[in-house]
């Protein structure tokens, strides 16, 4: 299979129960089909299935009731970049410039959308649509039934990471909400996000600010917010419509890597090691978790407590409102790509290859962050991060 090398680079295990639940984190089981890097992990909306994404040019379904394999999905010609996995269909991109729509029953291919020239990093699904990114500068809409391209944009100088869409339904008050099809906000490597209308292709608005590369993005949708993560250690807040710089969130001393946005607080993972609690509308800093020995590359909020995926190889489980450690989850050998949560099961995906299953009971179960502002549905947030690179375990 061409593509980047293996860091797997062994004959991997299959699936096995892993022993029951310690107070230090044991696996309720390791999924170790791949041969080859786990890059994304996406959950189904109906929670029954999950679908991996890996650097040996296969995807794979998983059944959540109890971890098995259920679909391998061959046809990609390099490296799966990223995943999305819907109740009726999983989609996948790649570093062979195709994404492929696959029948999560079947296994089956049903559709390749070819157009891209080089790697497509990112792909969402949305309102009926298909959203792509790619290293060739462009985004791209594409029908998600008739897999042809429906739109360009074209703007960015340099490679477009990440990706979030705003349906016209979530634009109330905006003008011609309708007749532009909803916004299309991306990031890249050029230093700028840039906010496109959908149905025109037209670029809305250019949010320039950041010094360095623009890794992440979250979008609240009703505040018509959205928040940039960058190399250049900060988090921008901008408004969307008018692309108005909102605020400026600097403490971070490293690269940040991903964010999550719950009930008006953003929560930022770093290089520097640390994941930082923000107040989404003014800027304030209100807490760090500490413990990473390396970059912190995944992050997923659940009923009160915050998980983290980490460059050091280990999950973590802090106290979102007090900030404690109270679990560490050891046994993978590379970097953390993604997380899920689903029915008090922690889902982990590694660079080495394997998905991890552990049970996550017993963790303080506590209502989310109070807002700060009346709530508001989050809907159609979407999150997208870039995950840092495999680095030297260091000692427990």
């Amino acid at each position: 299979m061409p593509g980047r090398p293996s860091l797997a680079g062994r004959s991997l295990l299959v699936s096995r129960p892993a022993g029951r639940m310690g107070g230090g984190g044991s696996a309720l089981r390791v999924c170790a089909d791949h041969r080859g890097g786990i890059n994304w992990l996406s959950l189904s909306p109906d929670g029954q299935r999950l679908l991996t994404g890996s650097e040996d040019g296969t995807a794979r379904l998983w059944s959540t009731a109890d971890g098995q394999c259920c679909a391998l999905l061959q046809g990609h010609e390099s490296y799966v970049t990223f995943c999305q996995l819907e109740d009726e269909a999983a989609f996948t991109c790649s570093a062979d410039h195709t994404i492929r729509k696959w029948d999560v029953r079947t296994g089956q291919c049903l559709q390749v959308f070819r157009g891209h020239t080089s790697i497509v990093n990112r792909i969402l699904v949305a309102n009926n649509q298909l959203f792509s990114s790619s290293y060739d500068r462009t985004a791209r809409a594409w029908s998600v039934d008739g897999g042809q391209v429906s739109q360009e944009f074209r703007g960015h100088r340099n490679c477009v990471l990440t990706l979030a869409y705003s349906a016209p339904w979530d634009l109330p008050g905006a003008p011609c909400a309708e007749e532009v099809g909803g916004l299309l906000v991306t990031g890249s490597t050029d230093g700028t996000a840039k906010v496109w209308q959908v149905a025109s292709g037209c670029c809305h608005q250019t949010l320039r600010g950041h010094t360095g590369a623009v890794l992440c993005l979250v979008l609240d949708t009703p505040s018509h917010t959205a928040f940039t993560g960058s190399t250049d250690t900060t988090i921008r807040a901008w408004d969307i419509l008018s692309g108005e710089q909102l605020r400026v969130f600097r403490e971070h001393q490293g690269s940040v890597i991903c964010l999550e946005l719950v009930n008006r607080h953003v929560y930022s993972g770093s290089a520097d090691r640390t994941v930082k609690c923000w107040l989404a509308d003014t800027g304030e800093c209100v807490r760090t978790f500490a413990a990473h020995r390396h970059s912190v590359s995944a992050l997923k909020y659940h009923a009160g407590t915050l998980f983290t995926g980490s460059g050091d190889a280990r999950a973590r489980a802090f106290d979102a409102q007090s900030g404690a450690l109270q679990r560490v989850f050891r046994g993978h050998a590379f970097v953390i790509n993604c997380i899920q949560v689903h029915e008090q099961v922690l889902y982990t995906a590694s660079h080495d290859g394997a998905l991890r299953l552990w049970d996550v009971r017993g963790l303080p179960c506590a209502p989310p962050p109070r807002p700060t502002a009346p709530a508001r549905s989050r809907s159609r947030l979407f999150s997208n991060k870039v995950g840092c690179a495999a680095a030297p375990l260091q000692p427990a």
